[in-house]
């Protein structure tokens, strides 16, 4: 099924003070396994592309931030959203807060699945987010969309679906769906937002991978882009990490104006 096209920007459209900015800020980012793959694809990009200055730095604890870097770490447990949000609180509150220019974690796909309260996980994470702003003004913090899975089209998923059978991935993926819906309705055009469930559905010729239910439309992880239906092989990896180099970049950027 095929919806809007859409197209994203190049490294190489991105002005070299863009990626000087970039340079000179110091951020934290809080993740599991879908995060290390974005930034394997940031490292490979780097090598390809050495106007891309930026010092991705592993820690494993909370700390101060002392100089310019894109800090990173694993926070919490998949399968438990709230720990992440306790997680991410806690690296701010021990080290990161106002050391960081920029801060933010996100939700892996595991985190949010069948009865999971979507609508409590979204309240909490909201809370927590307004609370380290006031308490953190000089850190922007940012904020990310739930990664997707792909859903499966073999001959036994489309006989379900065109019999009302529910479809596992597909009901995750519509849970993904409504979080992501609040999380943009909150944040988007207000606070910094990088929209990885838009890259990962968009298909390199511009479509989205997308699946109806109910007479509404979802999205889904481009199977182009995935080994297992949910981590990111390669492609996904270099995709993703390109437009989260990009929002960065002009993040920073706009932090210098």
């Amino acid at each position: 099924m095929k919806g809007e096209t859409l197209s994203f920007p190049t490294l190489k459209e991105v002005p070299a003070e863009t990626w000087k900015a970039l340079g000179a800020k110091k951020m934290y980012f809080g993740h599991q396994s879908v995060g290390d793959n974005i930034i394997q694809g940031m490292v490979s990009i780097k090598k390809a592309n050495p106007f891309t200055k930026l010092e991705i730095i592993s820690i494993k604890a909370p700390e101060n931030l002392r100089r310019p870097g894109f800090y990173h770490s694993s926070i919490g447990k998949n399968d438990d959203p709230l720990s992440k949000v306790q997680a991410f609180k806690n690296y701010v509150e021990n080290g990161i807060g106002n050391s960081a220019d920029i801060a933010f974690f996100k939700f892996c796909f595991w985190d949010i699945r069948e009865k999971v309260d979507v609508g409590h996980v979204f309240d909490e994470y909201r809370a927590t987010l307004s609370a380290l702003k006031s308490r953190y003004p000089r850190t922007t913090f940012a904020h990310v969309t739930v990664p997707l899975m792909s859903s499966p089209d073999g001959v036994k998923e489309r006989v379900k679906r065109s019999l009302g059978i529910p479809v596992e991935f597909d009901s995750d993926n519509i849970l993904r769906s409504t979080i992501n819906e609040l999380i943009l309705k909150e944040y988007l055009g207000k606070e910094p937002l990088f929209d990885i469930a838009l890259v990962e559905s968009t298909l390199p010729n511009g479509t989205r991978s997308v699946f109806a239910k109910n007479g509404k439309t979802y999205y889904s992880l481009a199977s182009e882009y995935t080994r297992d239906g949910g981590h990111l092989n390669e492609e996904g990896q270099r995709r993703v990490a390109e437009q989260f180099l990009i929002f960065l970049a002009r993040l920073a950027a706009k932090g210098e104006s």
